[in-house]
């Protein structure tokens, strides 16, 4: 059976490449989508961005009905967004949270993480690796 794998990211992860590359790195979102999808050809990926809030608890939602594991990296949303973490909290798929930066050694308010309570993993600092190896990790159960 396909595996169904929702990665969806959150608020200004389109300006991957060149925002902060010392923080977050010099690959674009699109870099990322397509190492993922040459690492997992048979699964079914569906990889979107939104700054929008309610468009990613949407998104969340419709996952919860198709998606067996949902890869999220929710950007600044990890730190803000109770409506982001309810989402997550009823969301049937299995959560791997994902973060370019280690937030846990940055800013002190990015140490509240709403996401994470919801999440049966969490990957942080290793850069775009970080999306490949939530994907290893799904293939490796299947």
């Amino acid at each position: 059976m396909t595996q169904q794998i929702f990665v969806l990211n959150g608020p200004n992860l389109n300006l991957l490449g060149t925002r902060e590359p010392e923080i977050y790195g010099a690959d674009t979102l699109d870099d990322i989508e397509q190492r993922m999808r040459a690492a997992a050809p048979d699964a079914e990926i569906t990889f979107r961005q939104t700054n929008s809030e309610g468009d990613l608890v949407d998104w969340v939602q419709e996952a919860s009905k198709k998606a067996d594991h949902l890869i999220i990296n929710a950007g600044a949303y990890t730190h803000t967004s109770v409506a982001l973490h309810d989402a997550l909290r009823a969301c049937n798929a299995e959560i791997i949270e994902v973060h370019l930066s280690n937030p846990a050694a940055r800013e002190a308010f990015r140490t509240t993480n709403y996401v994470a309570p919801c999440a049966s993993a969490s990957i942080a600092g290793f850069g775009a690796s970080g999306y490949l190896m939530a994907l290893t990790a799904i293939l490796q159960k299947t």
